[in-house]
C-alpha cells in the first residue's frame, strides 16, 4: 500500500507573525509548505525554524504584483505538481493613528492593493490550480480580522479591506462548490505579532482613552488554521473567530 502523499500549502506573509506560525504548524504536521513574502531573509528564517526534516520552500513574492503572484504559483506547480491549501495571510494595517480625513490616496491604495487585491490575486491563482489538477479540489483559508466585524478608531482602510475579505470568502465558497474547492475565513483578534505591539503599550479606544489590551500567542491561531486545513473537503469551517479572551470586542465601543 502506497503511503499517503504529502499535502502542499502556500502561506503568504510567511516571514513573520501569524504567517510564520501557521507555516511552522503545517510543516510540523507533515505538510510541504511554500512560504511567500516580499523579503527573502525572513522567509529563509521561517524555513530554518521548521527544522532540517521539514519541506519548506521560500519564494519571494509581492502579492500586490500580478506577475509575482503568477510566478509564485508557477513555482509551486513546477516544484510540487499540485496545491491543496492557500492560507491568504499577507496584509498591512497602513498608517497608524492617522485620521480618516488625513489619509493620503497613496496610503489608501497600498492597503487595498495588499489586503484586498493581493488576496484576490492569490485566491484566483489557487482556484485555477485546484480546478485544473487531478484529483480536483483544495482549500483556501483567508485571514480576516476582528476588523471584518467592528472597526478600531482611525482604521478605515484596514477595516474596509477586511470587510471586503468576507465577501471574497463567500464568493470563493460559492464559486468553488462545483470543483471541490472549500473556502473559510479566520478572524483573528490581538495575536502577539509586530502589528499588535502597540496594544501592549496602549492603543486608542473608541471612547478616546489609551488602554493596554490583552494579546494571545500566534501559535494559538496556527492550531486553528491547521484544524481547518486538515478537514476533509466534504467539511468546512466557514468562519472562525480566535481572539485574546479579554480583549475589547464583545462590547467594543
Amino acid at each position: 500500500m502506497n503511503p499517503p502523499l504529502k499535502k502542499i500549502a502556500v502561506v503568504t506573509g510567511a516571514g513573520t507573525g501569524i504567517g510564520r506560525s501557521v507555516a511552522l504548524a503545517l510543516a510540523g504536521a507533515g505538510w510541504s509548505v511554500a512560504v511567500a513574502g516580499r523579503r527573502t531573509g525572513p522567509l529563509e528564517e521561517t524555513a530554518a525554524a521548521a527544522g532540517p526534516d521539514a519541506d519548506v520552500l521560500p519564494v519571494r513574492a509581492d502579492v500586490s504584483d500580478p506577475a509575482d503572484v503568477a510566478a509564485l504559483f508557477a513555482t509551486v506547480r513546477e516544484h510540487y505538481g499540485r496545491l491543496d491549501l492557500l492560507f491568504n495571510n499577507a496584509g498591512t494595517f497602513g498608517p497608524a493613528g492617522v485620521a480618516l480625513e488625513d489619509i493620503s490616496y497613496e496610503a489608501w491604495r497600498q492597503v487595498v492593493d495588499v489586503n484586498l487585491t493581493g488576496s484576490f490575486l492569490c485566491a484566483q491563482a489557487a482556484f485555477r490550480a485546484m480546478k485544473e489538477q487531478d484529483p480536483q479540489g483544495g482549500r483556501i483559508i483567508n485571514n480576516g480580522s476582528i476588523s471584518a466585524h467592528v472597526p478600531r478608531p482611525n482604521s478605515v482602510a484596514y477595516t474596509a479591506t477586511k470587510h471586503a475579505m468576507t465577501g471574497l470568502t463567500k464568493s470563493l465558497s460559492l464559486d468553488g462548490r462545483p470543483y471541490r474547492i472549500a473556502c473559510g475565513q479566520i478572524d483573528i483578534g490581538n495575536a502577539a505579532t509586530e502589528m499588535t505591539e502597540r496594544m501592549q503599550t496602549g492603543i486608542l479606544q473608541a471612547d478616546g482613552r489609551l488602554a493596554v489590551e490583552p494579546v494571545m500567542d500566534a501559535a494559538d491561531v496556527a492550531r486553528t488554521v491547521l484544524h481547518m486545513a486538515e478537514l476533509p473537503l466534504e467539511a468546512n469551517v466557514q468562519f472562525a473567530t480566535v481572539m485574546a479572551t479579554a480583549m475589547p470586542y464583545i462590547g467594543r465601543g
